[in-house]
């Protein structure tokens, strides 16, 4: 059986078992990687090491555009790991490598998740202008503000669906189907997402009069939380 007498296999067995364990074997393969020269074949190694290690710890969800946001983090990884070349290199000294890419992914996924929402908002505004009218139609989506810094969206908009504090998004239903409202679609169409299947099976309604409920009521709502904490311009 041939023993592997290379620099690097110490870090087979340098981990010992846990968090704490994978945390240093994490840290020291990043060391090596960044030892050698972007693009290299010997640093591409390591970094594929620490994919494998890494992958089955990430945030997970089932949401529609969760491999895109995936790939854009792999993507982000590799090309920070090292170097700032997109964004801020990674730096140890302020967390582990899992949390940085967890909270890359999550950010993603807020972008994902916010790109859904301007499609759905457009698409409610170009249905509420009158066929004939020869005005010229001012795009919400187009006023939106581009912050340096993408503040916790989901976080912000789950908080606002589940406090209701005027109730408002409770009152609001579909018509003898009190069950069935702002608040419940809402939260329930955050990632990750209930499919409007799913929706339709649980309460017994047609998926288009949930979505045609969802879009006429429930997301204009949504604008107008988005619009009152700036991220649409009013």
């Amino acid at each position: 059986m041939r023993s592997d007498s290379s620099s690097d296999s110490p870090l087979e067995n340098s981990g010992g078992k846990g968090r704490e364990g994978l945390r240093a074997q994490l840290h020291q393969l990043v060391i090596q990687a960044c030892h050698h020269p972007p693009g290299s074949s010997a640093r591409q190694k390591y970094l594929t090491r620490i994919v494998n290690l890494v992958q089955p710890k990430l945030w997970r969800d089932t949401t529609a555009y969760y491999q895109d946001a995936l790939q854009q983090t792999w993507m982000y990884f590799c090309q920070n790991i090292c170097e700032a070349n997109t964004g801020e290199a990674y730096d140890p000294e302020r967390s582990s490598l899992i949390t940085w890419l967890n909270f890359y992914l999550k950010r993603q996924l807020q972008q994902f998740y916010l790109e859904v929402q301007k499609q759905q908002i457009r698409t409610i505004s170009a249905s509420s202008v009158p066929a004939d009218s020869s005005d010229p139609v001012t795009d919400p989506i187009d006023r939106l503000a581009a912050p340096a810094d993408l503040p916790p969206l989901l976080e912000d908009v789950r908080e606002w669906v589940e406090r209701d504090v005027t109730r408002e998004l409770r009152r609001t239903h579909i018509a003898n189907h009190p069950e069935v409202n702002c608040q419940v679609l809402l939260l329930r169409r955050l990632p990750p997402e209930v499919s409007w299947k799913d929706l339709s099976a649980e309460f017994k309604l047609p998926i288009s009069t949930l979505s045609n409920f969802y879009q006429r009521q429930c997301l204009p709502r949504l604008c107008q939380f988005g619009k009152a904490e700036g991220y649409l311009e009013p």
